[in-house]
């Protein structure tokens, strides 16, 4: 039982190292090609004559820093806007250069508590931490016609409210005989829909290459995990491309890459915001940084390879998207298949192990929509992994049944040769062979548990779905460690304990589960061995109390699952389950009082 117990401990320490080195270390998330897609949604159109030439001669605007930092009240006071009203967002479009620079997600609030603010997403330029949109056209080589840029005002309706279902459209005139109309459309909680027209009156044809971009000011603060990638994106030429802040930093020149339709912009651990031409156009997608006024600044932008031609007493329109919202996966997937945006689904930071973690996201928010809470679909979702994995886990607990029957015979081996290390080694494996058990059967039900924990892991972290998820009782958010502490009586003494030491009731528990588990196989009797077989649940709990508690309560729930399957099988098998007598063979203090 020795070797047995030995190879669970090496299972187990060889498991965690898995969990964090395999994230740790990976490169990129697995790109994956998608099938090319045909955009249901006509994107050009026009009256009269018009055609596409090579771009030559234009460049996305570069990123402009404004003269001195003001607050946001101030940034947004400074110049008219159209509201933006939606059952999932409000803020207001910038009417000078058209830029979408002021939103609100209102389904999600900075923390756990209703009344605190609603998450503020998009920021006007020269505001702390700025993060903006912008469409629009630059000339041709050989076009001379004023064309509107960042700082051009437009004109709105009087009252003018973008709402679904009522698009706002905004004019400019540049005096010259061209006019300028940019509508927009706002659907799908977080998809605007951009159409640029412009109509030429002027006498002379002219030549517009489209562009968009997504501007943010100042390095953003990231969680810092490395579960899950926050950075600037984008599916770029068939791949998804990520690109560290830091990284894009150290480089002197953009990064640039040609690509037929996809999407690039900037993802947070819950939010994203990205342009996305149409599907079938050919642009040269780019992320730079550069540093002005002190400031660092990063861009993520297109510009489309082929000018638009306007002829004389025509009309010529072009329509891309701005994404800007949360990443909810029922919304993420809904726009990718009804616009049929290649890759889209990639916002989503599924990792390598994506055909892990999706399924259980899935199987979750199932479950969730049938008990209404997560908390509790993850305790269903844990019963529906042990009974799916039940033949594999009885086989493994009958051998270590029988190994356990065994262990009389396997302390006379190592009586009859003491000294001798290989003859005693020989002599248990034929053993193991004669009465048909493996000493590696204790690992097996660990090997198995991680890929779900592993799943659960990053289902729990990453998904917006289960971010202030509460459970019930002092569990109001799933996705964040336990909140109580042993080390302040659970809250008794107003003091907080510093963060290894937030040792909450959940992380206790799991540890209990987990020390209790192990009472069911013998004591090892290398005293090494035993000392770590019974500090493990002790470090166990301090490495996870600062988990998400809803991946603790799993680990606890599938302990206590365990515990009952295990002693099941050992009373079919013969072998008493002795905890009491385990638990007290474990511990030296006890151990001494009753043999003395």
């Amino acid at each position: 039982m020795k070797y047995d117990n030995k190879n669970f401990i090496l299972a187990i320490v060889l498991s965690m190292l898995i969990i964090f080195g395999w994230q740790y270390f990976y490169a990129s998330p697995l790109q994956k090609k998608l099938a090319p897609a045909v955009d249901q949604q006509a994107q050009t159109q026009q009256e009269g004559a018009s055609q596409t030439v090579p771009a030559q001669g234009g460049s996305v605007p570069a990123a402009n820093s404004p003269a001195a930092a003001v607050s946001r009240e101030d940034a947004l006071a400074a110049s008219p806007r159209v509201k933006i009203e939606t059952d999932y967002v409000s803020g207001s479009i910038n009417l000078r250069g058209a830029m979408i620079d002021d939103l609100h997600l209102l389904r999600y609030r900075e923390t756990i508590d209703p009344k605190s603010p609603t998450i503020t997403f998009l920021s006007p330029s020269g505001t702390p931490g700025a993060l903006f949109a912008e469409q629009g056209v630059v000339p041709a080589t050989g076009t001379t016609a004023k064309l509107p840029g960042p700082s051009t005002v437009w004109s709105a309706p009087a009252g003018a409210v973008l709402n679904e279902g009522n698009p706002v459209t905004l004019t400019w005139d540049n005096g010259e005989g061209l006019l300028f109309t940019r509508t927009i459309e706002v659907s799908d909680e977080y998809l605007f829909t951009v159409t640029q027209s412009v109509a030429n009156n002027s006498g002379a044809s002219v030549a517009v290459i489209p562009y968009a971009r997504i501007q943010r000011q100042d390095t953003p603060h990231v969680s810092g995990y490395w579960v899950f990638f926050e950075g600037m994106l984008g599916w770029i030429d068939g791949g998804l491309r990520e690109i560290h802040y830091k990284d894009v930093a150290e480089q002197q020149e953009p990064e640039k890459a040609d690509t037929t339709g996809g999407w690039l912009g900037f993802t947070d651990k819950y939010w994203a915001a990205a342009v996305i031409p149409d599907q079938n156009l050919a642009v040269t997608a780019s992320f730079l940084h550069t540093k002005l006024d002190g400031r660092d600044l990063y861009q993520t932008d297109y510009l489309a390879r082929d000018a638009l031609v306007v002829e004389q007493g025509a009309t010529v329109s072009h329509t891309d998207r701005l994404f800007a919202g949360a990443k909810v996966v029922r919304t993420i997937n809904a726009i990718e298949q009804l616009h049929q945006i290649k890759g889209f689904n990639y916002m989503i930071d599924w990792g390598w192990f994506y055909f892990l973690t999706k399924p259980f996201f899935y199987l979750l928010d199932w479950l969730k929509g049938i008990v209404g809470n997560f908390g509790l679909a993850i305790l269903i979702a844990t019963v529906l992994v042990k009974a799916a994995v039940f033949p594999l886990a009885n086989k493994s607990y009958a051998s270590m049944s029988k190994m356990k029957k065994l262990q009389p015979e396997m302390e006379r081996l190592k009586k009859e040769y003491p000294d001798d290390r290989m003859k005693q080694q020989q002599a248990m494996m034929e053993l193991y062979k004669r009465e048909k058990v493996s000493p590696l059967s204790g690992c097996l039900p660990v090997v198995v548990q991680i890929p779900i924990f592993f799943a659960l892991y990053k289902v729990i972290l990453t998904s917006i779905e289960l971010r202030h998820a509460p459970f019930f009782g002092w569990i109001h958010d799933l996705s964040a460690p336990d909140p109580t502490s042993l080390f302040n009586l659970f809250g008794l003494i107003p003091w907080t304990p510093p963060h290894m030491l937030m040792i909450g009731i959940w992380p206790i528990i799991m540890g209990i589960t987990m020390w209790l588990q192990m009472r069911l196989n013998p004591t090892p009797p290398d005293p090494v061995q035993a000392s770590l077989f019974n500090w493990m649940p002790v470090i166990f709990t301090f490495m996870l109390g600062s988990f998400p508690v809803g991946l603790v309560i799993y680990w606890a729930w599938s302990n206590t699952l365990s515990i009952a399957q295990q002693s099941l099988i050992m009373k079919r098998h013969g072998v008493e389950v002795d905890f009491l007598g385990n638990i007290r063979n474990s511990l030296p203090f006890l151990k001494k009082k009753t043999t003395g």
